[in-house]
């Protein structure tokens, strides 16, 4: 997709998720919208004439398919969006996201057509995703790992232990994605627990690290990805600075809202924003 598709495309995935969230009462509206830009850039962007990701919706498990993890609990129902506009399952299934007996959990399972990896305790994913891109190494194929985690998963010591152990088996399929809002539960993630100089940290380790200014840019993350293109031998972690709540006007970077669904007049009142810039009649 050109840019101003993936614009639109985005649109339309923010306004799905917001609603299926709202539907369902589960909390994630900033922390998941902050992700938008970065998941539909991996799932419909294009370089140089080639998909970002290969993958195929009727073959979901596909031998020649790469790897796209989300580890970032909190965007689940934007990467559901994704997955059912692509044809992996039916939409309809995001009418009973999250219920009891429902395909779709408020954590990703493996069964999930499209879902390769289980969502686990925050802090795990980076150990998952470097197995699978360790595993695609010894196999000698050309499988890429993407994988997707937040700013605060950081600060578990886990990460830092795959980290090193991703540098040192030189596992350059594997591309890691810091999404970097600035905010977690407990409020600020300086004030938590500040994670800013891991950047240095992953650096020391042996791994390339680029930066994007804007993470919900679409110009600044495909700028990136066609950047790993020309690095070998090393992990990648191409580290976003979003926004928690992007697409949100009343809500970007208010921290009310990284946990908390919409109210009905509240997503009425973003449907017709996000309505205009995706089509909608």
């Amino acid at each position: 997709m050109e840019v101003q598709d993936l614009e639109k495309k985005a649109a339309w995935i923010r306004h799905n998720a917001l609603t299926t969230i709202q539907k369902s009462g589960m909390s994630g509206t900033g922390s998941s919208m902050s992700s938008v830009e970065i998941l539909t850039t991996l799932y419909y962007g294009t370089l140089n004439r080639k998909p970002v990701a290969m993958f195929d919706p009727a073959k979901p498990g596909w031998a020649e398919q790469d790897y796209i993890v989300l580890g970032k609990g909190a965007a689940t129902a934007v990467q559901y969006s994704i997955l059912a506009d692509l044809g992996f399952f039916d939409q309809s299934e995001l009418d009973h996201y999250s219920q009891v007996n429902s395909l779709l959990q408020s954590r990703p399972v493996s069964k999930i057509p499209g879902i390769v990896a289980p969502a686990v305790s925050s802090g795990h994913t980076l150990s998952i995703v470097s197995g699978i891109a360790m595993g695609v190494k010894m196999d000698r194929a050309a499988n890429k790992v993407f994988a997707v985690i937040d700013v605060s998963d950081l600060q578990n010591g886990q990460v830092l232990e795959a980290a090193t152990s991703a540098a040192h088996y030189n596992l350059d399929n594997l591309i890691l994605f810091i999404d970097d809002a600035e905010f977690q539960a407990d409020g600020t993630v300086r004030a938590v627990m500040d994670t800013g100089f891991i950047q240095a940290k992953l650096d020391s380790f042996g791994w390339r690290v680029i930066r994007v200014p804007d993470g919900n840019d679409f110009d600044d993350l495909l700028n990136a990805l066609l950047k790993t293109y020309t690095m070998s031998r090393r992990p990648i972690c191409i580290w976003c600075s979003t926004v928690s709540g992007k697409g949100i006007d009343f809500a970007e970077r208010k921290h009310g809202y990284f946990n908390a669904p919409l109210s009905e007049p509240e997503l009425d009142l973003i449907s017709s924003k996000l309505k205009k810039l995706y089509g909608s009649d």
